[in-house]
């Protein structure tokens, strides 16, 4: 459990500067993780904190920078995040698991809601919270709602406001300035991006951690379904490429993964959108788009399962389905 700080505490190392931190590219490999609640072994500080912020913030990107894993996919589109994706940092003392979250906003269709309702559990399940601002952006009503939320939970928060790289430092200044009346535990301005400034959150959490086993393995740096990742991986190729309301309208689904004899890993997914016009933007002039996405995505699946993979995207319609209850049970949501 996290344990309350007496007073808020400002780290500005974060702020802009030349030497910039690399972070390593690879995907992780391997089997996913199963919690080993109760597993005998070392203690170490251990805690799951929670990464919450309005849309496109840089939650996913400050998650993979904190872990030194893609574990979450990015895109600068809102509402890249749908699921809450663990993603754990593994240290020689310390096991934090990070839990990005969908980004909370003002619902318009039944998928919102759903999305909203998944960040707000995340709060009572976890130790500790990240909570990202945008430098480069006034705090607005979404962000103080947040911040009541929080506060009115009692939980021990760190305002992480990132995009420094993008912002001016009056604006960095400013934006530390307004959150610091909110007085949670620490205040970190980072450039996820850049990796500027992540050492100095984890330099934040890790004392305010009680000591205890881990809950996963050591080797593991997520533990999402494998099927959940291919087709979040899909999905992140399509999200830079697609404009207007169609990236809100498509999701992936991964319906089969199977090693054949040969070695080649097959994985069949279907690419459902609401309208007959969007599915012919999503395969493209002669299939254009379609074969596009599907190489790019089997490039990174090939790096995830460590082998060559036969990547098989079908193109479905799906009426309205981010405002049907029973589609979205059946879409995995």
């Amino acid at each position: 459990m996290l344990r309350s700080s007496t007073s808020p505490t400002l780290v500005s190392a974060g702020l802009p500067h030349e030497d910039r931190v690399h972070l390593r590219g690879s995907l992780p490999c391997g089997q996913l993780g199963v919690p080993l609640r109760g597993t005998r072994g070392p203690l170490v500080r251990t805690g799951f904190v929670s990464v919450v912020g309005r849309p496109n913030v840089g939650k996913s990107t400050l998650v993979n920078a904190l872990v030194g894993e893609k574990v979450a996919i990015t895109s600068p589109r809102p509402q890249t995040t749908r699921n809450a994706i663990r993603g754990i940092l593994n240290q020689s003392d310390t096991q934090i698991v990070f839990v990005d979250t969908p980004g909370l906003h003002r619902p318009r269709t039944a998928l919102g809601n759903r999305l909203n309702r998944l960040v707000y559990g995340s709060l009572e399940e976890t130790d500790g919270v990240l909570f990202v601002l945008d430098a480069t952006q006034k705090i607005g009503p979404g962000d103080r709602l947040i911040a009541e939320r929080l506060l009115a939970a009692k939980a021990t928060t760190i305002v992480v406001v990132n995009k420094t790289d993008l912002a001016r430092k009056d604006q960095i200044l400013e934006q530390l300035r307004e959150a610091g009346e909110w007085e949670f535990a620490a205040y970190v301005p980072v450039s996820a991006a850049e990796g500027d400034g992540v050492e100095l959150i984890l330099d934040e959490i890790t004392p305010l951690l009680d000591e205890g086993p881990q809950f996963f393995p050591t080797d593991i740096h997520m533990d999402q379904p494998e099927r959940l990742y291919a087709a979040e991986l899909i999905r992140e190729k399509y999200l830079h490429r697609l404009r207007e309301e169609l990236p809100h309208s498509l999701a992936v689904v991964v319906d089969e993964i199977e090693t054949r004899d040969s070695g080649t890993i097959y994985v069949a997914a279907t690419a459902y959108v609401e309208r007959k016009s969007q599915k012919g933007i999503v395969i493209g002039k002669g299939g254009s788009l379609l074969r596009e996405v599907g190489a790019e995505a089997r490039k990174d699946l090939e790096r995830f399962f460590g082998g060559s993979v036969y990547l098989d995207i079908r193109v479905k319609i799906e009426e309205d389905w981010q405002r049907r209850d029973q589609t979205l049970d059946r879409l995995g949501f």
